[in-house]
């Protein structure tokens, strides 16, 4: 009989690897606690929570987050728009040069962020377009629409076309098919892609580094800080809101998209 039980050593590996993952981060936390401010030792020499209280304190520490969380917030508004617009166009017409259309689509997000960064950034300069709190929004919302994007057209593939014939056979108007209809079929999709790239452009720093200008997000402040540290545990303190902010969306959408393999109308 054939058993659905993993192999011992195939536990120990992926075991291993999850380790080999999340320990580092663990360190960092580890760091945070600190009673050294000018160097890193195993173990550290003493734990304390002063830093927390310091880190609270730091106005360049809260302009920063505000920031990053502005930019998460509006880039995420965008992509929603955009990428629900185009996975709808994708997944119900049929048109020459839909392939193309949809690998442009997620280019931005296969190319290496510094790509992407560049061309941005001389796309703005060719513009005359100051860089600002826009143009970060701007760089975001590129990849944004991405993640957005590949979870809308997912769930609108797997939502029967049946079910949109039915309500305009009974008289219901494009909105009102979209608002009774189709939004309830891919509010889940749309709330996971939201979350994804919400923490996606939360977290950012290449584009960023290119769109930003004088301007920090969180995470630029934070590699500003470990090329002249002044206060080490401060910038391990704020990697724990990083890894936090961006943790909590990512685990909300995969509980969000999990168990969704049967949608209503599905092969009807």
């Amino acid at each position: 009989m054939r058993s659905d039980r993993a192999p011992l050593w195939l536990k120990l590996a992926a075991g291993a690897g999850l380790l080999f993952l999340h320990v580092p981060i663990l360190i960092i936390f580890a760091y945070a606690f600190t009673t050294e401010d000018k160097s890193y030792q195993w173990p550290p020499p003493g734990l304390t929570l002063q830093w927390f209280a310091v880190t609270w304190n730091r106005p360049d520490v809260w302009e920063a987050l505000s920031l990053s969380l502005r930019v998460a917030a509006v880039s995420t508004l965008i992509a929603l728009v955009l990428g629900t617009l185009c996975a709808a166009a994708m997944a119900r017409f049929r048109f020459f040069g839909r392939e193309v259309i949809s690998l442009l689509v997620i280019l931005p997000i296969a190319l290496p962020g510094i790509i992407t960064g560049i061309s941005l950034r001389s796309a703005f300069n060719l513009a005359d377009i100051p860089f600002s709190y826009w143009t970060i929004v701007l760089g975001h919302a590129t990849f944004c629409v991405v993640v957005v994007y590949n979870n809308a057209v997912a769930r609108f593939r797997r939502t029967s076309a049946s079910l949109v014939e039915a309500s305009m056979d009974l008289g219901a108007n494009g909105f009102q098919t979209f608002r009774h209809v189709i939004l309830p079929n891919i509010a889940t999709a749309l709330l996971a892609g939201g979350m994804l790239a919400f923490a996606l452009s939360f977290d950012e720093v290449i584009v960023t580094t290119f769109t930003a200008g004088q301007q920090q997000t969180l995470p630029i402040w934070m590699l500003e800080e470990l090329v002249r540290p002044r206060q080490r545990p401060v910038t391990n303190v704020v990697a724990m809101v990083v890894v936090l902010v961006t943790f909590l969306p990512i685990l909300g959408a995969y509980y969000l998209t999990r168990g969704t393999e049967t949608v209503a109308g599905q092969g009807k």
